[in-house]
């Protein structure tokens, strides 16, 4: 395809239809000049292609495809690797239903367990959602196909997602809400970034060209193309000047036309619409090979790799002994009664957009018939509400059995696309069948098929074992018997903090916001940097997961390289894994970074670096993990750039982030982060600026080892010594004078440009 040839022919109105698209699905075809149409679908963890009209909601109309486990499950692996394969067959099943671009993998922060989308996110975390979102994308573009990073930025709730202006500092945006975007271009290069629904700091997003322009390109270097989420624009010739490349779906006869009339009032420069067109022919002709050939799709073997990654994706909770033994892995003579209807009635996936026809469902009570032919099923309760005599019947089972596995969970009424929950508790019905259950055998195992975090105390102390499932893909009742019977040994690891309470839960109070409007007014703090910092008890830590055997970490080792100054700041971190116990197992190393003497408010830690590991009954293998100078820095206020403070900094190594076992400080030499001197500085800004001090003092006429005026009364440095230098000169007569502190000010600014 000549790109050039083709913008030189196209019309005004024809340039104006390539930029918002076909149909629901399809960018527009041109036909005069052979420009054809590709297609879109929605895609995180399964093809939902329709290839009619369909619903565009659902999965009415949908095609069938391979419902993959959703971020929640798949993410808590902790592993790029399977990311990426995943990310392949969704690919392969892409290409041979006709579709181009992969409308995925989300990576918003989770910022409250309320988010009714969670279950699409992968974690509070922006570091881990950065690095498995691009291992996603990876997979994915590895086979010919594109993907749409989303949703960019700050769309962490469902509550009035189409118009909520969400207030962020900067500081804020750029350590938590940005950065797994930005190493996911930056790491990654996606074909497309999707944009959001909501506004950001008084902009729409869709028209913020600071965000979609200034950052994503002129900074990060991103290539591809910025499409909308699906009715997120308002002002269609604001959005091409913003850098929004694709509309989508088309409002045809109004966005058209406004572009049309804008550019020929001069109110649009025809130079930023040919700058959009061009990206989206670009897109076309790198997803114009795709062709539907749906017989294609190895069905099986992806059901398999569905099952693999669901299992991978499971955390172990918990799992105290009965009987001298640990409840889990079940016993193979074992007598077990399967209870609750969601082992029968499986839910995989969440509500809403991303909605998957499915190939099949294998439940988990069909998997433990294959288990355990025996095995006695009671289904409990029904999914919307209590049934007194179903209890009954499930106690009378759980009685009769050596181990009772209790299936708990949240139905697509209580978690969806589209609203936020008001709480986190399990359904009350559930919780009084758990009870009894345990009452009647104490060897009872809970598995949760929830989307999003649940309240697990005080009744994850009644059962012996709690398997946090997540909603785990089309596979994800085999991969639950796998990992309860042991033919799996757990590795999951939670990429989200299991609060007490969601009154402890950092956003609380700020989450979702009214009137229009939603404050991040916890800044920084979110997830596990907020407990953390407020040093309050979590039921289950971020990072945290158990196994069926039991490692050691030893041997840390720490080497610095590079320099801040430079920019190649570098930190290699080598620990020694051992499995000690009897089965071969996972474990994932984590490595914190955290920065004691730091001038602003830090996080007492965050996550900077992990490495997955197998191992063997007895083996021991040396992990290392490359920590890079961004690993170190804040974003600074002042200076609006990244920067590294000298100064100690804490490497803190361990299984889970309050489970950090070794730990070692290393000084990091760094130029000293300062206010710019300005007319509105302090005088203890002025002090501590070693370069601006010796201008003063030479304006003075002091010497070196002199401090001028106000500086030499350390009572009085500490009563005004907040007060701008200047003000204190002109309006207090304070020494140094005016005169002094003015051409101090104009000589010091001259020397560094400003």
């Amino acid at each position: 395809m000549d790109i050039d040839k083709i913008v030189s022919e196209l019309t005004l109105p024809e340039k104006a239809s390539l930029l918002i698209g076909g149909d629901f699905w399809h960018t527009a075809a041109i036909e005069r000049l052979g420009v054809p149409a590709i297609m879109m679908s929605d895609g995180p963890h399964g093809m939902r292609t329709q290839l009619s009209q369909g619903d565009h909601v659902g999965t009415g109309g949908s095609e069938p495809a391979t419902c993959f486990p959703t971020a929640s499950n798949l993410h808590a692996a902790w592993d790029p690797e399977l990311n990426r394969r995943v990310g392949a067959a969704l690919a392969a099943e892409a290409d041979a239903l006709g579709v181009a671009v992969v409308l995925g993998p989300g990576v918003n922060i989770k910022r409250s367990p309320l988010c009714g989308r969670n279950f699409e996110y992968i974690s509070e975390d922006p570091y881990l959602a950065g690095v498995l979102g691009a291992a996603m994308v990876e997979g994915v573009q590895s086979g010919g196909i594109g993907t749409s990073v989303k949703h960019f930025a700050a769309n962490n709730q469902e509550t009035d997602r189409l118009r909520v202006n969400a207030i962020v500092d900067e500081r804020t945006l750029r350590e938590i809400y940005l950065p797994a975007f930005e190493r996911v271009v930056k790491t990654a290069q996606p074909w497309t970034v999707m944009c959001s629904y909501n506004t950001l700091n008084g902009v729409r997003v869709s028209e913020n060209h600071w965000l979609l322009t200034e950052v994503l390109r002129d900074e990060w270097g991103f290539e591809g193309l910025v499409v909308s989420d699906w009715g997120a624009v308002g002002d269609r010739p604001a959005a091409v000047a913003a850098g929004l490349d694709l509309e989508m779906p088309p409002a045809k006869g109004l966005s058209d036309a406004a572009v049309v009339a804008a550019v020929e009032s001069g109110d649009l420069p025809i130079e930023a619409v040919d700058a959009c067109v061009r990206r989206v022919l670009e897109l076309v002709e790198r997803g114009g090979h795709v062709r539907r050939q749906p017989d294609s799709i190895d069905l099986d073997a992806h059901h398999a790799l569905a099952r693999e990654a669901a299992a991978q994706g499971i955390v172990l909770l918990k799992n105290a002994q009965v009987g001298g033994e640990p409840v889990l892995p079940l016993r193979p003579d074992a007598r077990v009664a399967v209870i609750g209807e969601f082992a029968r009635t499986t839910r995989f996936q969440g509500g809403g957009s991303s909605q998957v026809n499915a190939t099949r469902v294998e439940s988990a009570l069909d998997a433990f018939a294959d288990a355990y032919p025996d095995v006695d099923f009671a289904p409990g309760f029904l999914l919307d509400g209590p049934d007194d005599g179903l209890l009954d019947e499930a106690v009378a089972a759980a009685r009769n059995a050596d181990v009772a596995v209790v299936f708990l969970g949240l139905t697509d009424a209580e978690e969806s696309e589209g609203f936020d929950r008001s709480h986190m508790e399990l359904p009350a019905h559930q919780l009084a069948l758990l009870y009894a259950v345990v009452r009647a055998n104490p060897a009872t195992v809970v598995v949760l098929s929830n989307g999003s975090a649940v309240t697990m105390r005080p009744w994850d102390a009644d059962p012996a074992a709690v398997v946090e499932a997540w909603l785990g893909g089309q596979a994800v009742g085999g991969a639950v018997v796998d990992v309860l019977t042991g033919k799996v040994n757990p590795a999951g690891r939670l990429c989200e903090t299991l609060p007490l309470r969601l009154e402890d839960s950092p956003a609380y109070g700020n989450f979702p916001g009214d009137s229009g409007s939603v404050r991040y007014g916890e800044g920084l703090l979110v997830g596990y940097r907020g407990f953390d910092y407020a040093s309050k008890e979590v039921a289950y830590p971020f990072g945290y997961g158990l196994s069926y055997t039991t490692f050691e970490l030893g041997g840390l080792s720490v080497e610095p390289s590079g320099s801040a100054a430079s920019g190649d700041l570098a930190v290699s971190v080598g620990v020694d894994v051992t499995n000690v116990g009897e089965r071969a197992g996972a474990e994932v190393v984590q490595v914190y970074v955290a920065d004691p003497e730091a001038s602003v408010l830090r996080p007492k830690r965050e996550l900077r670096g992990f490495a997955k590991v197998f191992l063997e009954p007895g083996e021991t293998r040396r992990v290392e993990v490359t920590l890079d100078q961004r690993a170190f820095s804040f974003w600074s206020a002042l200076t609006r750039t990244w920067v590294v403070e000298g100064g100690d900094f804490v490497i803190e190594v361990g299984p889970h982030s309050r489970d950090l076992q070794l730990t070692e400080t290393i000084a990091v030499d760094a130029p000293r982060v300062a206010a710019p001197i300005d007319f509105n500085s302090t005088a203890q800004e002025w002090a501590a600026d070693a370069e601006a001090m010796a201008i003063l003092r030479r304006h003075c006429g002091v010497p070196d080892d002199v401090e001028p005026g106000l500086f030499a009364d350390a009572d009085l440095m500490t009563l005004i010594g907040n007060f701008p230098l200047e003000r204190l000169a002109s309006a207090f007569e304070i020494e140094p004078s005016y005169e002094h502190v003015s051409a101090a000010l104009a000589e010091v600014q001259a020397v560094r440009g400003a």
